[in-house]
């Protein structure tokens, strides 16, 4: 047996995901548009193409996001991966370590400057042992 989608009630799901109100959903789909317009539509278990791709350019998401979303899909999902802290196992932050080769360039900079003093006063120090002799 094949589970059918409601697509009205994908529809109410993604208008208060979105934080609208059926009012304000409805003056966002037009003039016509009442709030138990919005309301009726939300009711029925499967819209229009036409009327469903008004509806996702209102709430700009993907037409297929009202067509496929499954919430028993989406729950069974969340419920087999996250109970054993699964997510956690492939944290892998990103670090911009931009500013830390650049600390790190600077620090290079000011040592090959004190090598490269330091062996200038050797140098010195050596020709006047030298001239001394």
């Amino acid at each position: 047996m094949e589970k059918t989608i409601h697509q009205g009630r994908n529809v109410r799901r993604f208008r208060e995901l979105l934080g609208y109100k059926q009012e304000a959903f409805a003056s966002m789909l037009g003039e016509d548009w009442t709030q138990i317009k919005v309301s009726r539509l939300e009711g029925k278990e499967e819209i229009e193409p036409e009327l469903i791709r008004q509806v996702a350019q209102a709430l700009k998401i993907p037409v297929e996001a009202i067509k496929g979303f499954d919430e028993e899909q989406a729950v069974n999902v969340i419920s087999n991966t996250f109970h054993d802290h699964s997510a956690v196992i492939n944290h892998n932050p990103v670090f911009n370590p931009v500013e830390k080769w650049m600390e790190a360039l600077e620090e290079n900079k000011k040592l090959y400057a004190a090598l490269l003093k330091e062996k200038d006063e050797k140098i010195a120090l050596l020709e006047r042992l030298a001239n001394k002799k």
